[in-house]
């Protein structure tokens, strides 16, 4: 067997318990699940968790990076996409919220479980955070700087529109009456009269 294909073999496997992890913390809580959880439910047994990954601290950590790196760079994008506030503020809205909404059992962990995480890991994380609520708070602020919006307080805007998607993992459900798509057209809507757009 190739190097190569042990290689891509390794990482089906840390996906797979990538995977697991997220299913098991969503359903249990982090502190509620085993190690051996993680692995019966990814197919593996309990030692093999340990073969790639360091801890479960650490599949918490490489879930909560990834989706908030996600989020960073989708909120980024639809900014960039628009030179009008308004208009790149109903865009990265809707991102946010459509994301957020698709992958609703993720989100739940990213979101719900971050305090289970190292102090090292929960630092890096928080400053991944604070970018995503800067770049909306800016936006919000260029918005009430060229006269297009009209909030008091942009940062308290800012968290706002932060908590529309955020929010999402507690309560969407696959089954529900309500696709992502029409809770983010929705949502964008509401985001304009938050800022008081003109």
């Amino acid at each position: 067997m190739t190097y190569t294909a042990d290689h891509s073999r390794a990482d089906a496997t840390r996906a797979r318990l990538l995977e697991a992890a997220v299913d098991a913390f969503a359903e249990r809580g982090f502190h509620g699940t085993t190690t051996r959880d993680i692995a019966a439910a990814a197919g593996l047994s309990p030692a093999a968790l340990y073969v790639h990954h360091k801890s479960k601290e650490e599949l918490l950590y490489l879930i909560a990076r990834s989706g908030h790196d996600h989020v960073l760079c989708l909120v980024q994008d639809a900014i960039a996409s628009s030179d009008d506030p308004a208009t790149a503020l109903r865009r990265a809205v809707h991102d946010f919220v459509v994301s957020h909404a698709r992958d609703h059992t993720r989100t739940r962990v990213v979101n719900y479980e971050l305090a289970a995480l190292s102090p090292e890991h929960l630092a890096e994380i928080r400053a991944v955070r604070h970018r995503i609520e800067q770049a909306f708070r800016q936006l919000v602020e260029a918005g009430v700087a060229a006269g297009v919006f009209d909030t008091p307080d942009p940062r308290i805007a800012g968290a706002a529109l932060l908590s529309l998607g955020v929010d999402l993992g507690r309560w969407y459900r696959d089954d529900g009456g309500w696709s992502p798509e029409y809770i983010a057209t929705e949502y964008a809507e509401m985001a304009l009269r938050i800022v008081g757009a003109r």
